[in-house]
């Protein structure tokens, strides 16, 4: 009974922090491409992430969401 027990709440755990993850991109401020070099910065990928990233610049630390 106890293992039962410890799997639902691992199952209820990881069920969370599923649903958080997409909630947490969601609030991230994202811009296009040719925004981030118009405005002194670089497009640059973090293999770390998967994402592709403005570096320097007005929007230094934003993803961006189209070339």
């Amino acid at each position: 009974m106890r293992t039962r027990f410890l799997a639902f709440a691992a199952a209820l755990v990881l069920t969370a922090l599923g649903a958080a993850v997409p909630v947490a991109q969601a609030a991230v401020p994202a811009i296009p491409g040719p925004t981030c070099t118009d405005a002194g910065g670089a497009v640059e990928y973090d293999s770390g992430t998967g994402q592709w990233t403005c570096k320097g610049g007005d929007h230094d630390g934003e993803l961006i969401t189209e070339s």
